[in-house]
């Protein structure tokens, strides 16, 4: 079945002004006859031809006989743009994942070896203090000693 419209619907239709229209009528890009002065563009064929689609499209028609075509492919392109934009957004999501993950991990990995380093720092730590303190001892009886010792000969 085709439809035809006056060159002034189908401007409306498909977004373009009636002096594009007629340049593309003469440029056989578009189906057209003349009835009574008023030329008439086959709608399907020529809405085919000018709006790109990715699926085939039948003309529908609603009660007042207005051609709804161009805004079911514009739902459709909206649509295939919406997927594409969140399908990017999924992957630039899941970049961002991998690069968190093995951040993580390296900020881990880092806070063990921070860790085992203060564990041996805190043992050596340990280590000194007991030396020191056994040298303190040690000095204290020592010169405890002889600081009696020598006390005792003055006195």
């Amino acid at each position: 079945m085709q439809t035809w419209l006056s060159i002034d619907e189908f401007a409306k239709l498909i977004g373009k002004s009636s002096e594009e229209i007629k340049t593309l009528c003469k440029e056989k890009k578009l189906n057209y006859k003349k009835e009574d002065g008023i030329i008439y563009i086959e709608a399907q064929a020529g809405t085919k031809s000018l709006i790109p689609m990715t699926t085939e499209l039948e003309i529908v028609e609603d009660k007042q006989g207005n051609v709804l075509e161009k805004t079911i492919s514009t739902i459709l392109t909206l649509h295939e743009k919406v997927l594409e934009a969140k399908d990017e957004t999924i992957n630039t999501m899941k970049g961002e994942n991998d690069f968190l993950k093995s951040t993580v991990i390296s900020v881990q990995e880092i806070y063990d070896e921070d860790r085992k380093t203060i564990e041996t720092l805190q043992k050596q730590l340990q280590i000194c203090q007991e030396e020191l303190e056994f040298c303190r001892r040690k000095y204290k009886l020592m010169w405890g000693k002889v600081i009696k010792g020598k006390g005792d000969e003055d006195e």
